[in-house]
C-alpha cells in the first residue's frame, strides 16, 4: 500500500500561491507591455518555482518496497528492508549503512510539539474549586497515546512498522526459501539474523537529482535572463 506524507499547512499555502501565480500570469498576458510585463513574470516565476520545490514537492512516499524521500531538489530511496533507523527532532531523520537523509516535510516545531504535550493534560474547568473531567479508559488511552506526539512522530511510527514487517516477512520467506532446499535444520541460523543485514551497507541508498525541480528552476531563471535581456 502506497502512503504519502507531507506538509499540511505548506501544501495548502503553497496551491493558494499557485492559484494566485495562475491568475496574474493571465492578466500578465492580456495586459502585456513589454519590459515591465517580462520583469513581473520573472518575479513571479522565481517565487513560484520556490514555492514548488520548497511547498509542494516535498514528501514522504511509503510503498511496498522501499521509502521515497522527496526533498526541494533531490529524491533519495531506501529499501525498507536496509533503514537502520529512523528519528525525529526538528525534521525526520532516516538512516541507512551509515548514511541518512533529512526530510524536509513533515517536521515538527517547537510550537507544534508544546501543542502536542498540552494534548496529554486534561482540560480544567473554571470557578473557584477546578476539577479535572473524568475521562473513561479509552479516552485516556488515546490522550497518553497522543501526548507529546507530532504529526512527524506519527510519519516516524509508520516508517518503522512498514520497515519491521518487511524485515519480518524477508526472514519468513529465507527460512522457507533455505527449508525448502536444505531442511529445517539449515534455515534456523538465517531466521535468527535480521533480515536486513544482507542489504544494509554502503550503497544502499540511492540519491537522485529531481527532474521536477530542476525544470522548474530553469524555467524560472530563463524568465529572469530575458526579463533582463529586454
Amino acid at each position: 500500500m502506497k502512503q504519502v506524507f507531507r506538509s499540511r499547512t505548506a501544501l495548502v499555502l503553497g496551491w493558494i500561491w499557485v492559484a494566485f501565480a495562475a491568475l496574474n500570469a493571465v492578466d500578465l498576458t492580456v495586459r502585456y507591455s513589454g519590459p515591465s510585463s517580462l520583469a513581473a513574470a520573472a518575479v513571479l516565476g522565481v517565487l513560484t518555482a520556490v514555492v514548488f520545490v520548497t511547498c509542494l514537492r516535498p514528501a514522504i512516499i511509503l510503498a511496498g518496497d522501499g521509502v521515497l524521500v522527496r526533498n526541494p531538489i533531490r529524491n533519495t530511496y531506501v529499501p525498507l528492508e536496509a533503514v537502520d533507523g529512523v528519528t525525529v527532532s526538528h525534521a525526520i531523520k532516516i538512516t541507512s549503512g551509515g548514511e541518512s537523509v533529512r526530510c524536509w516535510a513533515p517536521q515538527a516545531s517547537a510550537r507544534e510539539r508544546a501543542a502536542a504535550v498540552r494534548r496529554g493534560n486534561p482540560a480544567r474547568t473554571g470557578g473557584r474549586y477546578r476539577t479535572e473531567p473524568v475521562r473513561s479508559k479509552g479516552e485516556q488511552a488515546a490522550a497518553e497515546a497522543l501526548t507529546g506526539k507530532t504529526h512527524a512522530d506519527w510519519v516516524a511510527e509508520q516508517i518503522t512498522e512498514r520497515v519491521e514487517s518487511a524485515r519480518r516477512a524477508a526472514a519468513l520467506n529465507a527460512k522457507r526459501v533455505t527449508a525448502d532446499g536444505a531442511g529445517a535444520r539449515s534455515a534456523e541460523p538465517i531466521a535468527a539474523e535480521p533480515a536486513g543485514g544482507a542489504v544494509t551497507g554502503a550503497g544502499s541508498m540511492k540519491v537522485t537529482w529531481a527532474p521536477s525541480a530542476l525544470a522548474a528552476l530553469l524555467a524560472a531563471a530563463v524568465l529572469v535572463v530575458a526579463a533582463f535581456l529586454a
